[in-house]
């Protein structure tokens, strides 16, 4: 076989990992073995050819890591909707005493605190945080 099937070859099996694992950057490898393939399918040298793959694979792999993709969310999870499903919800307070309150909540009563910038008054609140058995709620 030559050079350029041998590094197309391994570029799809790189390929083919990813799928399975879900992760980025061995995509990022396969386009740098895809560019050494395509620089033996120009001819140039084998030395020539592992340089050209191994300098594309590690800026793709530099670029996935500054951007977005390449960090995790920031997110604490006691604030993050993918993570508790109550995110989001609404609650009705009657009464708040001294920024506290409690609440009847998907059947059972639940402590409910007011979050930064929210009024202390009677009426409708969005759920923007879970801290254990409390709901941290803003004015919707």
């Amino acid at each position: 076989m030559d050079d350029w099937v041998n590094w197309m070859v391994g570029a799809g099996i790189l390929v083919v990992a990813e799928l399975f694992t879900g992760t980025f950057y061995l995509l990022m490898m396969a386009i740098g073995l895809a560019c050494g393939g395509i620089a033996a399918l120009l001819g140039l040298s084998g030395p020539a050819q592992t340089l050209i793959a191994a300098a594309t694979g590690l800026v793709a792999t530099s670029i996935l890591h500054r951007s977005r993709f390449g960090r995790p969310a920031k997110t604490q999870a006691t604030r993050d909707q993918n993570v508790n499903l109550d995110i989001g919800g609404r609650v009705t307070v009657h009464a708040w005493n001294n920024g506290r309150a409690r609440v009847m909540y998907r059947g059972a009563l639940w402590d409910v605190e007011l979050g930064n910038g929210a009024i202390a008054e009677a009426g409708d609140f969005r759920i923007v945080e879970v801290q254990g058995n409390r709901l941290i709620v803003a004015n919707s």
